[in-house]
């Protein structure tokens, strides 16, 4: 069974940024993509960055520019940076993991970026 933890949600400043962090439970990167999907209240899932096995990015265009994932092998974490945070992305935060029809999730994490 493989398990996704996230953290380092919170309340930020319209402005600010945080990073939010997720690790796995083994080493699952060299054949799953691992993605961060986001839910606001009464709107669906949606994603917002993901990271190929191979490395590959890609990301929403509401957060391209100033949201980047990554990740680090030796931790088992991928990380999403989040940077100019705006109102609109407060939300729960997943972490996904993929491959084929198999998918692993995370509990979430909130954010709430607000004055």
């Amino acid at each position: 069974q493989v398990q996704l933890v996230e953290s380092g949600g919170g309340l930020v400043q319209p402005g600010g940024s945080l990073t939010l962090s997720c690790e796995t439970s083994r080493n699952l990167f060299s054949i799953y993509t691992m993605s961060w999907y986001r839910q606001a209240p009464g709107k669906e899932r949606e994603l917002v960055a993901a990271i190929t096995s191979g490395g590959s990015t890609n990301y929403a265009d509401s957060v391209k520019g100033r949201f980047t994932i990554s990740r680090d092998n030796a931790k088992n974490t991928v990380y999403l940076q989040m940077n100019s945070l705006k109102s609109e992305d407060t939300a729960v935060y997943y972490c996904n993991a993929q491959r084929f029809l198999i998918n692993y999730w995370g509990q979430g994490t909130q954010v709430t970026v607000s004055s």
